[in-house]
């Protein structure tokens, strides 16, 4: 994996929660965020369907199963991505950004979970304890100090917030581990499998839509009428983070694993935080940078060696000059 596909996919990761807080007026959004999902789905789809027509041009011609026993396994995948980008936009309306990429890292704990249990890939006893430590960090970011002006609550943000950031990390680490498992089952086109899983979910994005428009009764007009409502330059820019974001999520999929992606977004945190202090004016606290201390030091423990942790002496290497070389009389001697 290019080091500098993971830096990017760091900075997109970081700046999708702040795009999308500026995105909004007055706490809330004025346009649809159905709609972004929406359009993200349909760039994706635009993208991929032109890599794919690029690589069918050389030989030999990718590799494309249509056998619909493959093929029916990437609605599932479609829908599982619709509630989570609908989710996350409904948990920035009730936390800071600070708060939201945060409580994003607990998506490493039930990554770790589902890795476990559906892909049978056995964490080792110190991922395991990185991986609680780095949920205790998460924790103890969002803890108020007791000599805070409002200490009715526990923690900085209301409860609705911490749920919804809890079905998204849940979603997230299930959305992740399927898509490995869908990646690597064979080695189809990664732009095969992308335009299959792309083209069901600008379908299922556009049936949430027709669903909106049942329930509202048509009050706003058909969602073809009103899917422009309300954007600005700061929304496509949204729209295109999200878009973006995918396409490197997939190819992280194919060719690393979900632990990487996993850890490339955690690594948005602090840049988020930083970016948060200046365009905001948030003010962050000692829990917080306790927090992020404790996160980071775990995402070294992570992927550091085990024998940095063990105080190994260095391995002796001999000279040969030095060796003795013993005859067989002496051998006997002995």
């Amino acid at each position: 994996m290019k080091w500098y596909i993971a830096a990017l996919f760091t900075v997109l990761t970081s700046s999708q929660g702040i795009l999308t807080t500026l995105s909004q007026s007055n706490g809330k959004y004025k346009y649809d965020y159905a709609t972004v999902p929406f359009f993200a789905e349909v760039f994706k789809l635009i993208v991929s369907s032109v890599f794919l027509w690029r690589e069918c041009k050389k030989l030999p011609p990718p590799k494309m199963t249509t056998d619909w026993k493959t093929v029916r396994l990437f609605p599932i995948l479609s829908v599982i991505y619709l509630i989570f980008n609908n989710v996350q936009f409904a948990t920035l309306m009730y936390v800071d950004i600070s708060t939201y990429q945060i409580m994003g890292n607990l998506k490493i704990v039930t990554t770790g979970i589902l890795f476990r249990l559906f892909l049978k890939k056995k964490l080792s006893n110190l991922q395991w304890m990185v991986i609680i430590l780095f949920a205790v960090g998460t924790t103890t970011s969002q803890v108020k100090g007791c000599g805070e002006a409002s200490c009715d609550s526990l923690f900085s943000a209301p409860i609705q917030g911490y749920m919804l950031g809890i079905l998204s990390a849940c979603l997230s680490a299930l959305a992740g581990v399927y898509t490995e498992f869908l990646m690597k089952q064979n080695n189809d086109s990664l732009y095969w499998q992308n335009v299959q899983l792309y083209t069901f979910g600008a379908i299922f994005n556009m049936a949430r839509l027709v669903v909106d428009d049942f329930r509202a009764g048509f009050e706003k007009g058909p969602w073809w009428q009103r899917l422009f409502n309300g954007y600005s330059i700061t929304t496509w820019m949204v729209v295109l983070n999200l878009g973006s974001t995918g396409l490197l999520v997939s190819w992280l999929m194919k060719y690393a694993d979900n632990i990487v992606k996993v850890y490339s977004t955690s690594m948005a945190m602090l840049l988020t935080m930083v970016l948060a202090v200046f365009l905001f004016g948030f003010k962050p606290t000692l829990q917080l940078f306790l927090g992020i201390i404790i996160c980071m030091m775990s995402l070294h423990m992570y992927f550091a060696p085990p024998s940095m942790f063990v105080g190994l002496p260095p391995t002796v290497i001999s000279d040969p000059e030095s060796l003795v070389i013993v005859s067989d009389d002496h051998k006997a001697e002995s």
